[in-house]
């Protein structure tokens, strides 16, 4: 039998070995994934085993490589079916392949192996959901490979891998398994930061920042800011722009700076330069962005606001449409309207500062401008943009429009120069409003109602801006004014209870479209005739007003061809307007004369109003004279009367006793005023009249002249004109019998007698002067023959005035405290008495009634006399008589002329009767230059001789108060010249005018040829000229025969010329003046200021204040000082200057410290904007700019060297002996400047990050509150003195910098003031608590009982030289009394 084989052990295995599974396709695969739904059911083996993973992984490759057109789909299918088996069966062995199959997907995905589009990004979404099954130490596998793709990255679809990079960052920075995984995290940060950014990648990852922003640090988050708005201004669509601009607000509400991202969202919108329709749709979208971002974080519109307080650099269109935006949020509407409205006048706070100070260099103040000018363009080019989606900001515009007009206050805001080309507060907030109801339907319902708000709401000195912009609304947009006439008649209905300013200028804003509505005609009237009835004066005569302007406009629209709105609708045909009443109807003055009528009865200055309304009147309309003198005649012979020949003029009748007191009650000259001038006017009314015939209201022009041809030799205007011509026979032959006169007074007269003739004699004088029109206007018709006798009777009536004059004026004296009698004044009429060249208010009592044509004549005639008198020796009226008498005529001549042009600023601009009466006043300037030349146009000889008689010298004297006068007149007009463009050609008359000799000219002129040469601008080559040819030799002549007061004026003259010249011309004026203080002997200390004061001021920076050091040096040699050895001897005179002497060393003293004060208070501003600066710069890094940065710094350096000059001036100062006065004024300079210099310290030691010590800082604090209660000089110098060596001690050892090695600080602090026994121990000692070396110990304040201030001995003898100096001041002032300019 055969033995049994035995099997090896392997055989015997491999045949027990289980069978291999059968592999799965891809197909079987994707089916088993659709179709396996139940996680308990088990997977194939195939699956099961981690030796099919590279089986599975190849499917995916082999997929991706398959070129069919749904490739895509079908590895997106593939890997989501694979990552479904691996979702529902966690434990199974198929979860290992979860991370290759990243790997594979990513390695595909950034090789482009797959399609990039929606499939993929699919994909990609569900790997997210699957990358924390995967190990910790796969993952920065991952996220390297996804960070070097980032440069690869070009288009939309590229982008979608890096979803999956923030759960990555995530899961390793929370994991405990990678070492050091923050400096991992940071590696990530910076290769993201590091790489190249494409605009898709930019989009993307301002996306997915957010969801890792807790990985990122502070100073990484600021860099992907940086560099999110480094490429948008490089390279982003406009599409793009609104969603990039949400996703940055969602990374400031999560952790990201936001006032970085507020400063990058508005740099780029205000400074791009992309525009178009399409751009301001973005804008309006990111503006909705913004709003609703700022409604969820509150945080993001404190940061905006704080973003333009902080820093104006800021500030473009874009910033005004934030903050108009956010407004409209109830929280910020207040906040926001006014962070806009402050820089804005913080922007004009800073031009206006720039253009007064004088040692800014003109780049600075150039910028200054360029930065106001920049402002103004930024909110008009948003609120023209409004219109682009953003209705939403329109209510914030009208806010902020009106909050602009409520802020600018009527004759108290200078507004900025409109040669700057700037708008100013009122005309950029008019243009808002104006530019909105222009363009918004729906904003003008809401403007028209905030202005009758604002008007009835407001002070009457606010309401003035609104109402000019109602003006410009009203003549521009009628119609569509027309359509909220309801809310223009509310306004109307509070005319009564309105300023009466406010009230007339309403109705005058309405005038316009009286004509276009017939219905706000009638209830325009209506309310006017209702307040002519009110009890208040001011509600009757502002009434008046508007009635009179009411019927003005009316004439005026009748003479430029324009009909009301209705009376053109009505008129239906040719054929039917015969039939018509309406053209044959009464115009508006005969429908309100009744109204009219009542005003002759009520009080005199609307009796007043209605005589220059009537005037007004008859030069718009002319043939209206006529029915004017019907209106008038009755109530004008109520105090005229003629019997036999004899007039009997009612001077009585025109005054009433009232409270025991008479006042005037008829102005009686202002209605012969009101009479005399239509009458002149009247010839010329008939000859100007057209001859054709033209249809005007039923008539022609022909029937209207017949009319009032008839009406003129009625009875009215012949009674009149006779009346005129027999009272000015009457006064001039008869007046010393009225009994108004001194000599004809009685000496027992009670003072009730003696105010009634006061009054009378004012009444005689204003019709003096409407005689003396009617005279001048005869003069200039008559034939030679006449010229004669009305030249005579015109000096009679002039010497009659003189007379009246007096005798008024004495009587006023004689009246003790009594009030003058104020009459008002013919700009009343139009409530513009606001001055024109910006001085203070000038009480006049009567209004002048003479013409600038008759005062131009009385001059003349003046002057004609007095130069026929001066060349007639040998006539048989002894000389001195008739220059006595042709003195007196020019004296009277000369006041009348002072008086006119006093009240020329009164008279409103617009105002008819302004032309009417000073259209002339150009013609008066080369009269006065003569009348001055003539004047003093005499003989050494002959002016020696008159001063040693005493006759002769009163006659001098009375040559010089009329020279004095003459002065004031031409000083008042060339005010007049440099402040209004319109007179600019005045002092060029002046300079034509101009009668010196050319021989003086030339002895005067040589040396100074300079001025006036090399000239292109007429302007100022003509005010050179004037100085030249005409002030200089006056001046010159003046100061040589000791003429001060008069030379006083002319520098004045030269002052204000001079600050209207460039810098250029400006320091050749300076330097001539500087020859004059070097060589003139002057004993007048007014003089001598002003020369001072010229010199200093027409001096640019910084030769200014080397000027006054100088003379500061050579003051300290005449008013002495204190030396070690004891007093030095002080000099009479100073040799270097010698207008600084005994008589004058005060008044220059003085006029130093002034020029010394204004630029401490410079520098005090000028270190706020400083200090605003800096630290605008270490918040805002944005706006960091070279150029800015160096603008600034040059001004710090000038702001060093100018306070060097104030030391280098104040050094000559402290060892003077000054007066008490001087001496407390240093005192408080001191104070202030070392209270800037600490300032000035402290903001180097906040640049350099210093720390204060806040212990120090309190410490500080309530030494400060004690000096500043008890208010006193000397402790509050000391304590500036002290707290400024503190600070500069601190930035010495920020600087490394000893800057005290040239200060000794003492150690004697503090003081008392001890009553001194006698004169001898006057300098004796007294006791006090010493502080060591470098403390500061609490001054004890100065006892009242002692005047004397003493000081301990000192170690070091500067020291002690510097106590002396301490005594000196405190013996000077003796008692030290309380400042009202110390600072609280």
């Amino acid at each position: 039998m055969r033995p049994a084989v035995k099997l090896p052990r392997n055989s015997t295995t491999a045949l027990h070995r289980p069978p291999q599974p059968p592999p799965l396709t891809d197909v079987e695969i994707i089916s088993l994934a659709q179709h396996h739904g139940d996680i308990s059911s088990q997977l194939p083996p195939f699956l099961l085993s981690e030796s099919s993973h590279p089986t599975l992984l190849s499917f995916l490759h082999s997929r991706a490589s398959a070129a069919t057109p749904n490739s895509s789909s079908s590895v997106s299918d593939y890997v989501s079916s694979l990552l479904s088996l691996i979702s529902r069966h966690p434990s199974s062995a198929l979860s290992s392949l979860l991370p290759p199959l990243l790997h594979s997907y990513l390695s595909l995905f950034t090789s482009h192996k797959i399609p990039h589009d929606r499939n993929s990004l699919s994909t990609l979404q569900q790997l997210v959901g699957y990358i924390d099954s995967v190990e910790i130490s796969e993952l920065p596998k991952l996220i390297d490979s996804i960070t070097s793709y980032l440069p690869q990255i070009n288009d939309l679809e590229d982008v979608h891998l890096l979803i999956l990079l923030p759960k990555c960052v995530e899961l390793v920075r929370i994991s405990n398994e990678i070492d050091k995984p923050v400096e991992y995290i940071s590696s990530v940060i910076d290769a993201l930061l590091n790489c190249d950014w494409s605009k898709v990648l930019l989009i993307k990852m301002v996306q997915i920042v957010r969801d890792f922003s807790s990985c990122i640090d502070k100073v990484r988050k600021s860099e992907f800011l940086e560099k999110i708005f480094a490429k948008m201004r490089d390279d982003v669509e406009i599409q793009d722009l609104p969603g990039l601009v949400y996703q940055l607000l969602v990374l400031a509400t999560k952790g990201f700076g936001k006032r970085q991202v507020i400063e990058g969202v508005v740099l780029y919108f205000g400074g791009t330069k992309k525009a178009g329709s399409i751009m301001k749709q973005v804008e309006g979208t990111v503006l909705l962005h913004v709003n609703f971002a700022v409604k969820q974080d509150t945080s993001l519109g404190q940061e905006v606001l704080g973003l333009v307080r902080l820093d104006s650099r800021a500030f473009n269109h874009f910033t005004v449409l934030i903050l108009l935006s956010i407004a409209r949020i109830r929280r910020f509407n207040e906040s926001a309207v006014a962070v806009l409205k402050t820089a804005l006048l913080n922007a004009y706070k800073d031009y206006k500062f720039a253009k007064v100070c004088r040692w800014l260099p003109d780049e600075l103040k150039e910028e200054y401008v360029e930065k106001a000018r920049a402002i103004e363009k930024a909110i008009l080019k948003a609120v023209n943009a409004s219109h682009y989606g953003r209705e939403h900001i329109l209510p914030s515009i009208v806010q902020f429009g009106f909050g602009l007009l409520e802020g600018v206050e009527e004759g108290t805001q200078k507004e900025v120069s409109k040669s700057d080309g700037l708008m100013g507060t009122e005309e950029l907030g008019a243009q808002v409003l104006k530019c909105l109801f222009e363009v918004h339907d729906m904003s003008r319902n809401e403007i028209i109602e905030q202005s009758k708000l604002h008007v009835l709401s407001l002070k009457p000195e606010r309401c003035f801006p609104i109402l000019r912009l109602l003006e410009y609304l009203v003549q521009v947009h009628p119609h569509p004014m027309l359509e909220h006439v309801s809310h223009l008649k509310e306004m109307l209905d509070y005319f009564a209870f309105m300023d009466d300013k406010i009230s007339y200028r309403l109705v005058t804003v309405l005038l316009p479209l009286v004509k276009f509505s017939r219905d706000l005609k009638d209830y325009v009237i209506l309310v006017l005739r209702k307040a002519m009835f009110r009890r208040e004066n001011t509600v009757r005569l502002a009434a008046l007003n508007a009635i009179l302007d009411l019927i003005l406009a009316e004439k005026q629209s009748k003479a430029d061809g324009l009909f009301s709105f209705q009376e053109s609708s009505s008129q239906a045909s040719c054929s039917q307007q015969a039939e018509v009443p309406q053209p044959t109807k009464a115009d508006l003055f005969q429908e309100l004369s009744g109204v009219l009528q009542r005003c002759l009865y009520q009080q005199a200055n609307v009796r007043e109003n209605l005589y220059n309304g009537l005037v007004k009147l008859v030069l718009v309309d002319p043939l209206t004279a006529g029915t004017v003198f019907d209106f008038l005649l009755f109530h004008f012979q109520r105090f005229y009367r003629e019997d036999a020949e004899v007039v009997q003029l009612g001077i009585d009748q025109c005054l009433k006793l009232e409270n025991g007191k008479f006042c005037i009650e008829e102005p009686l000259d202002c209605l012969l005023f009101c009479v005399s001038w239509i009458l002149l006017l009247q010839p010329q009314i008939r000859s100007d009249q057209p001859s054709e015939s033209q249809p005007c209201f039923g008539f022609s022009i022909t029937q209207d002249n017949e009319v009032i041809e008839f009406r003129w030799k009625s009875l009215s205007g012949e009674s009149f004109s006779n009346a005129v011509t027999k009272i000015r026979k009457f006064l001039r032959m008869r007046i010393w019998k009225l009994g108004l006169l001194g000599k004809n007074q009685d000496s027992g007269s009670t003072p009730i007698e003696e105010e009634k003739r006061r009054c009378s004699a004012t009444l005689i004088l204003g019709i003096i002067e409407v005689l003396m029109n009617n005279i001048v206007a005869e003069l200039a018709k008559a034939a030679d023959a006449q010229k004669s006798e009305l030249e005579k009777e015109l000096s009679q009536f002039v010497e009659i005035h003189d007379s009246v004059e007096k005798y008024t004026s004495n009587s006023r004296q004689c009246s003790g405290n009594r009030k003058s009698i104020i009459r008002p004044s013919a700009s009343d009429s139009s409530h513009n008495n606001k001055l024109a060249l910006g001085t203070t208010k000038l009480t006049i009592e009567r209004t002048p009634l003479l013409s600038t044509s008759t005062i131009h004549r009385l001059l003349q005639l003046a002057l004609e006399l007095w130069e026929l008198d001066s060349s007639k020796k040998n006539s048989q009226l002894s000389s001195g008589k008739a220059q006595a008498l042709n003195l007196k005529t020019l004296s009277c001549v000369l006041q009348l002329c002072l008086r006119q042009l006093k009240f020329f600023s009164f008279v409103g601009k617009d105002d008819p009767l302004k032309k009417l009466i000073y259209g002339e006043i150009k013609l008066i300037g080369p009269s006065v230059m003569n009348i001055i030349l003539s004047l003093k146009a005499v003989p050494k000889s002959e002016r020696d001789s008159s001063k040693k008689e005493p006759k002769g010298r009163k006659d001098f004297e009375d040559r010089l108060e009329y020279i004095h006068s003459a002065l004031l007149c031409l000083k008042r007009l060339i005010e007049i010249s440099l402040h209004s463009s319109k007179y600019a050609g005045l002092i060029e008359d002046l300079v034509s005018a101009n009668r010196v000799d050319d021989a003086s000219t030339a002895a005067v002129g040589d040396e100074e040829c300079e001025l006036a040469e090399g000239i292109d601008d007429q302007s100022t080559k003509s005010k050179e000229l004037f100085i030249k040819k005409s002030i200089e030799p006056l001046l010159n002549e003046f100061l040589d025969f000791s003429f001060f007061r008069e030379a006083e004026i002319l520098c004045d003259i030269v002052l204000m010329i001079g600050n209207t010249l460039p810098e250029e011309r400006r320091n050749i004026l300076g330097s001539w003046t500087m020859k004059i203080v070097k060589t003139s002997h002057i004993s007048n200390s007014k003089v001598a200021k002003c020369l001072v004061l010229t010199a200093v001021n027409l001096t640019s920076p910084p030769s200014d204040f080397i000027i006054a050091e100088n003379m500061s040096a050579e003051l300290l040699t005449v008013v002495g000082s204190e030396g070690p050895t004891g007093p030095t001897e002080p000099l009479d005179m100073s040799q270097k200057f010698p207008v600084i002497n005994k008589s004058t060393c005060a008044a220059i003293a003085s006029t130093i410290l002034q020029s010394v004060e204004s630029t401490i208070l410079d520098i005090d501003s000028i270190m706020t904007r400083l200090k605003t600066y800096y630290v605008a710069t270490q918040k805002s890094a944005s706006f960091n700019r070279s150029g800015e940065t160096a603008t600034e710094l040059a001004v710090e350096e000038i702001l060093y060297s100018r306070a060097e000059a104030v030391v280098e001036v104040l050094s000559h100062f402290v060892a003077m002996n000054l007066k008490e006065i001087q001496a407390e004024h240093l005192l408080r300079l001191s104070a202030k400047f070392y209270k800037n210099l600490s300032k000035l310290s402290k903001l180097r030691i906040a640049l350099k990050g210093c720390k204060q010590n806040q212990q120090e800082s309190n410490k500080t604090k309530g030494i400060v509150n004690k000096i500043k209660r008890e208010n006193k000089y000397i402790p509050d110098l000391i304590f500036q003195i002290e707290d400024y060596e503190k600070y500069l001690i601190q930035l010495s050892k920020a600087t490394k910098v000893n800057l005290l090695r040239h200060a000794k600080r003492s150690t004697s602090r503090d003081f008392k003031i001890v009553e001194p026994v006698n004169q001898e121990n006057e300098n004796g000692s007294a006791e006090g608590s010493g502080g060591e070396e470098g403390e500061t110990d609490s001054c004890q304040l100065p006892e009242r009982s002692g005047p004397v201030a003493e000081e301990e001995d000192s170690e070091d003898e500067d020291e002690d030289e510097d106590a002396l100096v301490r005594v000196k001041r405190a013996k000077t002032s003796l008692v030290v009394q309380d400042s009202s300019d110390e600072e609280v």
